[in-house]
């Protein structure tokens, strides 16, 4: 069973309070592009952000004092720009977007293979079905899997007839050197509940968390630095239709998406900045996001399935202050718009 960080389920109370922080704008925007991508090995999750860190997927790190290393696709953006008119970690999957599960999901010797690659076999004494670890670009991915019929019994492995019901759970750790020199290292995890799979079920519900932690220390023309950037998510009974004719968008539940970045450079003070969103998924064509960005809120709507996010006009966000005492953050359990196991 892979555990969440400790470090990420410490930093519980930093997140849930970091909303409050605000120091200069200039310094709020340069942390602007964290939010916009997810990091190094997260995309081997499962989680509700679209952000593929293993396909050109940037390196985040932060600015320097003339705009230098600020990877990230939020460079040049104007005041403002970052607060409603994305969403973060590369978008919002195309699960929770109106995609649907696709005519193979649960389908294949352990159910899903595109998550359960290699070698995996059945384990007695956990009762799930583990593979072998998988380590690339100095990251080391684990998977398991535990399946169950309509009445809860566990199983031994995918029956197309029988299972209902499958949990995965995936692990990534690890530390890579970025083309840039700067040394980043990584731990994520998740833990995803898919029911409704048996056959003649016109519906899925989706549970689940993801969460991961990102320390990149390196040096820019403003000095040496550590950054730090947490990412996570909670699927709380997402429902999607599944029978054919019907509406493959979500029509019940909530996904809870957040993420903090804090860079702190060598005798000085760590800056923070944190972003969090709410979807709301209430049966109509119309998910509700209510985004929240260093302390401002806004309410926006997306029309479902693939529609564009709609937001009142933005407005440049309240600027992050120095953060004081501990820089502990929160961290860490399918096309694209776009945390919190702890929340």
């Amino acid at each position: 069973m892979n555990r969440m960080p400790l470090r990420s389920l410490a930093a519980v109370a930093v997140l849930a309070t970091a909303c409050a922080l605000g120091t200069e704008p200039q310094i709020t925007e340069s942390l602007l592009p964290a939010f916009q991508s997810v990091p190094p090995g997260f995309s081997n999750a499962t989680s509700s952000f679209a952000g593929d860190s293993a396909t050109g997927n940037p390196e985040w790190g932060p600015q320097g004092r003339h705009g230098g290393r600020g990877h990230g696709p939020g460079r040049g953006m104007g005041p403002g720009a970052g607060f409603g008119s994305f969403m973060m970690g590369g978008g919002l999957g195309g699960l929770f977007m109106g995609h649907g599960f696709g005519p193979g999901f649960g389908r294949g010797r352990h159910g899903d293979l595109r998550y359960l690659p290699g070698d995996c076999d059945y384990d007695s004494s956990s009762g799930r079905v583990v593979c072998e670890p998988e380590t690339r670009n100095g990251l080391t991915i684990t998977r398991s899997a535990a399946y169950y019929d309509a009445d809860g019994q566990l199983q031994t492995g995918f029956d197309r007839l029988t299972t209902n019901t499958i949990n995965l759970q995936i692990g990534v750790s690890g530390t890579r050197i970025r083309r840039d020199g700067d040394t980043s290292t990584v731990q994520h995890a998740s833990d995803r509940t898919v029911s409704g799979l048996a056959p003649g079920s016109t519906q899925r519900t989706v549970d689940g968390t993801s969460a991961g932690e990102e320390t990149t220390v390196g040096t820019n023309d403003q000095g040496h630095f550590t950054a730090l950037r947490i990412i996570g998510d909670t699927i709380q009974g997402v429902v999607i239709p599944v029978e054919a004719g019907t509406r493959i968008y979500p029509v019940a539940g909530t996904v809870i998406r957040s993420m903090q970045a804090t860079v702190t450079y060598d005798g000085q003070d760590p800056v923070t900045s944190s972003r969090r969103e709410v979807i709301t998924y209430d049966g109509s064509d119309t998910a509700t996001i209510v985004i929240t960005h260093d302390g401002e809120t806004k309410t926006c709507t997306f029309t479902l399935p693939r529609g564009r996010l709609t937001c009142p006009s933005a407005t440049s966000p309240p600027p992050a202050r120095a953060a004081t005492g501990s820089t502990a953050a929160p961290a860490g359990a399918s096309g694209t718009l776009g945390m919190a196991p702890w929340y």
